[in-house]
């Protein structure tokens, strides 16, 4: 009688009466197979929308940066950089975010840069999984009630 070798078996196969067994393939998780890379502009969206959101934020970004998205958001076509205002480095499971805001005049600075703190790392971990190790916070300008401001009203103006 001679063997002949039995290939495409698994190696813990039960060759008992009856019963074969079934292993997946690939092993482990579906859900757990492969990377995800999330771009330094994804997290950058979530969190200028998470510091937008927060009362007392009156815009994001330096005066300069804020005067040439006023030009671009006037462009046919153009759409409002929700970026404005945050820059972000994003490692593998971690993040950092630098955020420029502008805060309406009467409000407490510290609340409003707390509350923009907590609102972004909140949206940020749930919607990416990566752990915010620091939002830094750099308070620009402050928004007076009686002055002129490109960012209001700007889409209905007519020229």
């Amino acid at each position: 009688m001679t063997e002949t070798p039995q290939r495409n078996r698994p190696e813990n196969s039960d060759s008992g009466a009856g019963g074969s067994s079934l292993t997946k393939r690939g092993g482990g998780d579906p859900g757990a197979r492969g990377r995800t890379t999330i771009a330094d502009g994804v997290v950058e969206k979530i969190a200028g929308m998470a510091a937008r959101d927060v009362g007392g934020v009156h815009a994001m970004g330096s005066g300069l940066s804020r005067t040439f998205g006023a030009v671009r958001d006037r462009v046919p076509g153009g759409s409002k950089s929700v970026t404005r205002g945050v820059k972000a480095e994003v490692g593998e499971s971690q993040t950092a975010l630098d955020l420029e805001i502008v805060v309406d005049y009467g409000v407490s600075i510290a609340d409003v840069a707390r509350d923009v703190r907590e609102n972004v790392v909140a949206a940020v971990e749930r919607m990416t999984g990566l752990e915010v190790v620091e939002v830094n916070i750099a308070v620009s300008d402050v928004k007076l009630p009686d002055d002129d401001d490109d960012d209001d009203g700007s889409e209905s103006r007519v020229q």
